[in-house]
């Protein structure tokens, strides 16, 4: 069972990089294997990316392979937390909802889970991912999804706390400053980004959050080909507060581990203390409907 560690230690959490397809069981293998791997590393938290429980080929199998957060595939997660005592952030997970019968569309669901196989937390992404690339990339979420109503509370983990995001709410500054005034000393942005639109954006706006919120931000990421018609970027990785990548996945699936500071996390956060200086009066607070702001 992975602990947080004795007193002194650092927290380490990991960062996992997967190639999901169509097939459910094979996806559930390779990630289990990644979870029992980074429990026997000492890792407290990791991560898993976007569409970590599958990638459908069409919008109909998409459709057809959703299951409701109480259903088999949550179970089986639920119970591997607790097997291998970590805190497991389940990074998009194509979820029928309450509303399904009616709208027969699901959501783009971020599932934290405690070592007990508690869920935590379930933030339902709130900006969905309609682009056109001209030639290169076509992708409209919306048809087939319902965006999240909210911005979910960071949760107090062994490692910080964490504040939950989706892939494309990356492009969306104004959730990470929310989730930082509320408290978040990690983000996570569990993605599938496109070939195109990684290779342009990827690193780039993961250390522009880290960098603008303090915070550290962990992604994980699917790699590869995940179905005749999709390839996804890769490069799972970790940028500390300062803006640095101190973790990154190699080509295909695996995991990356990163320790968190928090001692550094602050002491950037004193140097230079960007959020004290705000001014509101001039441009407005971002902040999180029901959101308190941190003490």
């Amino acid at each position: 069972r992975a602990m947080a560690g004795p007193p002194g230690l650092k927290p380490l959490v990991a960062v996992g990089q997967v190639t999901s397809t169509p097939d459910k069981e094979k996806n559930f293998a390779a990630c289990a294997g990644l979870v029992r791997e980074a429990a026997r590393r000492g890792a407290c938290l990791v991560f898993l990316p976007e569409g970590f429980d599958y990638i459908g080929s069409d919008t109909a199998q998409t459709l057809s392979l959703a299951e409701g957060l109480d259903g088999d595939l949550m179970g089986r997660y639920a119970e591997l937390a607790r097997d291998c005592g970590v805190w497991l952030s389940l990074g998009g997970f194509h979820e029928r909802g309450a509303d399904w019968p009616t709208t027969q569309r699901i959501y783009n669901c971020h599932v934290l889970l405690d070592p007990a196989g508690r869920l935590a937390a379930a933030y339902r992404k709130t900006h969905l991912c309609d682009v056109e690339l001209e030639g290169r990339v076509t992708m409209k979420e919306s048809s087939f999804t319902n965006p999240g109503t909210e911005i979910v509370a960071p949760v107090s983990t062994p490692a910080g706390k964490l504040g939950l995001s989706i892939c494309y709410d990356l492009r969306f500054p104004e959730i990470s400053l929310a989730l930082r005034r509320a408290g978040a000393e990690i983000l996570t942005y569990p993605s599938a980004f496109t070939f195109p639109t990684g290779s342009a954006h990827w690193e780039v706006l993961l250390r522009a959050r880290a960098i603008e919120s303090q915070c550290y931000v962990v992604a994980a990421a699917q790699t590869g080909k995940n179905h005749e018609r999709r390839t996804s970027y890769g490069h799972a990785l970790v940028v500390d507060p300062w803006g640095a990548v101190v973790a990154q996945c190699r080509e295909g699936p695996g995991l990356c581990y990163a320790e968190i500071d928090l001692d550094y996390l602050h002491r950037v956060r004193r140097e230079i203390p960007v959020h004290g200086h705000r001014r509101p009066d001039l441009y407005g607070t971002v902040a999180a409907a029901g959101l308190a702001p941190a003490p």
